[in-house]
């Protein structure tokens, strides 16, 4: 049940002026992906500010762009919850829809322990029958789901994944080493995917391809030909960059970028704001460097 390899896109999820979803300015942003070499969609992520989307936006937002991406390449629906009757009713909704696998973060806020997280995804693997890409992000959930959680988990047969947002290239390992062969790691970071590749990972759920999906297409296929110089020398590119979009909380700054790319990145929803001014004078800033500075 292999979901993709190479780069999936954390995308955005644009609103209008009036809080809602803007439907035609995903429908733009899904085509600019699509036209650059995406090798997935991963909506409704954290990126994707689907803590504030009710479950009726988040279904409707998966549901359009499934029928917009129209099964040439995957798209994977951020499902997570903390509470897991909910993420058990979301998955099974999601999975109607027609996503072709779900993104689970570990539950946060009110934290467990490494076996709750075991039972909260063995009840997640048992609402669905597509693919579930576990999601580990301690620095936001306050939650770290062990390698050998993960390596138990990895028996259910639709439990195929992870992205790994720890930053920590020895969990990488560990992950590697624990579990089986066909077990696909995602880095969850932008700045270690070419380390992440190297240690046995199948790809990157990025928040830079928001803004150059082909570019980080390019790194993960470099890598996977064997051009390893390559690979890192356009990581290595893009780094300042990265380092930018992470000053301040995610999506915040990248909406920014996408909307100085001439894309239309939307608004923010509360509490999400507008970066600051000087947040913003860096990103204009490396995008001429860059010549990508389009708005």
């Amino acid at each position: 049940m292999h979901v993709f390899t190479g780069s999936g896109v954390a995308l955005v999820t644009p609103f209008k002026d009036n809080g809602d979803v803007d439907f035609d300015a995903l429908a733009r942003l899904l085509d600019f992906q699509l036209e650059n070499g995406t090798d997935a969609i991963v909506i409704c992520g954290t990126t994707g500010e689907a803590s504030t989307l009710t479950d009726e936006e988040q279904i409707e937002t998966v549901a359009f762009t499934v029928k917009h991406i129209n099964g040439r390449i995957p798209v994977v629906a951020g499902a997570g919850s903390n509470n897991t009757v909910h993420g058990e009713a979301l998955s099974r909704s999601l999975e109607a829809v027609g996503a072709d696998a779900l993104l689970h973060v570990t539950p946060y806020y009110n934290k467990t322990s490494q076996k709750g997280l075991y039972e909260h995804f063995s009840a997640m693997a048992h609402s669905v029958h597509i693919p579930i890409i576990l999601y580990n992000v301690p620095g936001r959930t306050g939650m770290d789901l062990k390698p050998e959680t993960v390596a138990r988990l990895a028996a259910f047969d639709n439990i195929v994944g992870i992205k790994d947002a720890t930053g920590n290239l020895a969990t990488t390992v560990d992950l590697r080493n624990l579990c089986p062969p066909d077990f696909d790691i995602y880095s969850g970071n932008d700045d270690v995917t070419v380390p992440v590749l190297s240690c046995g990972g199948a790809g990157v759920i990025s928040v830079l391809a928001n803004i150059f999906p082909k570019e980080v297409h390019d790194i993960c296929a470099l890598w996977q030909a064997g051009k390893l110089a390559d690979a890192l020398a356009l990581q290595c590119r893009f780094q300042k960059l990265v380092h930018i979009l992470f000053s301040e909380p995610n999506p915040i700054p990248v909406k920014a970028a996408v909307h100085m790319r001439g894309l239309p990145g939307g608004g923010y929803r509360a509490p999400m704001t507008t970066p600051a001014d000087a947040t913003l004078q860096a990103l204009r800033d490396e995008l001429q460097s860059l010549k990508a500075l389009e708005a």
